[in-house]
């Protein structure tokens, strides 16, 4: 008898805890409709390649004149200037060997990206740039639990007129964006955490179960197209039938793929 009430007691509590995630911790916004023009392929960091660096004014007016939207990533300046690049290091796309949070906007504005004369490119610099041609996907870079990147850059959206959308893998970012603009869409990406960072921690677990969309309260799921098929992503896009972008479409294949399976491809290295 004892047994049997602690395996009900274990099953009740199992059975609780299921719950609380499904129909809280996970849940998205839901069905809520987005406005169609959101719902689109974007270029991801722009249209880049031959010459052309991504997140680059040059990638974003290509993608403009091609009429496709523009993904891109925004941090933080040394003073607090919102500046569209993606690592979190300058190494890669410039010959400085610092973290872009360690330098001004002037002194970033200086530097040349991938041996061209392009330039890392402030977002109030890239949004009169687009000026509206085309959908915006903006990518709120952040790992840690500091959401000063929300301000400014809700400040300079409040008077964009076009259309526009963001995004992050830090829930806390997309939770912070939601209270700076109220009715903003605000989407969650999603990569199996523990098997990118091979390692089980419980904020990986957290992540790679979505137990966090509690505080971001996502409006679109922007998945790795190798987890497209997760538990996580099924139970988000179908049951709540929240819409699915997918990351990165590599080939033309892979985008008539994404078309098919009703995915908003973020895409590069292939026509649109």
């Amino acid at each position: 008898m004892t047994a049997l009430i602690i395996f009900a007691s274990v099953g009740g509590i199992a059975l609780l805890l299921l719950l609380i995630y499904l129909l809280v911790l996970i849940r998205p916004v839901g069905a809520k409709k987005l406005p169609p023009q959101l719902l689109c392929d974007y270029a991801h960091r722009g249209l880049h390649g031959n010459g052309i660096p991504e997140n680059s004014l040059a990638a974003f007016e290509l993608a403009c004149r091609r009429g496709v939207g523009i993904e891109l990533d925004v941090q933080l300046s040394r003073d607090g200037c919102v500046m569209v690049f993606h690592d979190y290091t300058l190494n890669r796309m410039t010959d400085r060997d610092q973290k872009l949070s360690e330098l001004t906007a002037e002194e970033l504005s200086q530097l040349r990206l991938a041996d061209t004369d392009e330039k890392i490119p402030t977002l109030a610099q890239v949004l009169a740039l687009v000026d509206g041609r085309v959908p915006l996907l903006v990518e709120l870079k952040g790992e840690s639990t500091n959401t000063a990147l929300c301000a400014p850059v809700a400040e300079l959206l409040k008077s964009y007129r076009g259309d526009y959308c963001v995004e992050s893998f830090n829930p806390l970012l997309v939770g912070a964006m939601k209270k700076q603009l109220p009715g903003v869409v605000g989407g969650l990406l999603y990569t199996n955490v523990c098997r990118d960072k091979k390692k089980r921690s419980a904020l990986n677990l957290a992540l790679t179960a979505m137990a966090l969309n509690v505080i971001a309260r996502p409006n679109f799921i922007a998945c790795n197209k190798a987890d497209r098929n997760s538990l996580p992503v099924h139970l988000t896009t179908k049951l709540y039938r929240a819409p699915r972008f997918v990351w990165t479409v590599t080939s033309r294949e892979e985008l008539e793929e994404a078309h098919r399976l009703g995915e908003h491809p973020i895409f590069e290295n292939c026509d649109p």
